[in-house]
C-alpha cells in the first residue's frame, strides 16, 4: 500500500520561507516522478511542479525562480522549498506519486 505524508506547513509572513517534505512508502520511490499540487479554498488544485526519478525538475510559471523541488531517494522523501512566499501561495500542498496522493499540509502566508 502507497503512502505520502506530507508535513512542514504552516503560517508565515509574506517573504519568508518553508520546506515542505513528503515522505513515500510502499513502492520504490527512487523509481518513480514525484509532482507537487496546491489547492486554495475556492478554486481547483494546481500543478506547482515535479521531480523526475533522476532528479529533473520543472515548475509552473507561478513558482518559478522561487520554489525548489529535491528529493532523497536514501529517505524516500521529496522536498519542496519555498521562498519569497507571498499571500497567494496560501493553500494546501499536496504529492503525487503513480497517482496517489497524499492528506496534504496547509500553508498560509499573510501579508
Amino acid at each position: 500500500q502507497v503512502q505520502l505524508v506530507e508535513s512542514g506547513g504552516g503560517l508565515v509572513q509574506a517573504g519568508e520561507s518553508l520546506r515542505l517534505s513528503c515522505a513515500v512508502s510502499g513502492t520504490i520511490f527512487r523509481l518513480n516522478a514525484l509532482g507537487w499540487y496546491r489547492q486554495a479554498p475556492g478554486k481547483q488544485r494546481e500543478w506547482v511542479g515535479v521531480i523526475s526519478s533522476d532528479g529533473r525538475a520543472n515548475y509552473a510559471d507561478s513558482v518559478k525562480g522561487r520554489f525548489t523541488i529535491s528529493r532523497d531517494n536514501a529517505k524516500n522523501t521529496a522536498y519542496l522549498q519555498m521562498t519569497s512566499l507571498k499571500p497567494e501561495d496560501t493553500g494546501r500542498y499536496y504529492c503525487v506519486l503513480s497517482g496517489d496522493w497524499g492528506q496534504g499540509t496547509q500553508v498560509t502566508v499573510s501579508s
